[in-house]
């Protein structure tokens, strides 16, 4: 196969950028997520403390911006060629 991969360094800063503004919209919809959570909290159970709210919201947050973080790092490593560098140690000797 004759993928780019990221030994290239120009193809290697499109891809990391395209990863980090993907990672910049995220920003924004961990955000979103936020209030919405929120809302749906004060909606179910009211008025809550301080306390409770601010890490409500950092976790909400936090779990939303690391999933995209990990699914946007895997989508790198397959769309750039790098998973298909791996020896797969259980194919026959003559396949590798």
């Amino acid at each position: 196969m004759n993928h780019p991969d990221l030994d290239n360094p120009d193809y290697a800063r499109f891809a990391w950028g395209r990863y980090k503004r993907l990672l910049r919209w995220m920003t924004l919809a961990s955000a979103c997520a936020v209030g919405v959570g929120l809302s749906a909290l004060y909606l179910a159970i009211g008025p809550m403390p301080l306390l409770v709210t601010l890490f409500s919201a950092g976790g909400i947050f936090f779990s939303v911006l690391l999933a995209a973080a990990l699914m946007g790092l895997v989508f790198l490593s397959s769309g750039t060629g790098h998973d298909d560098k791996i020896m797969d140690p259980t194919r026959p000797e003559e396949e590798r």
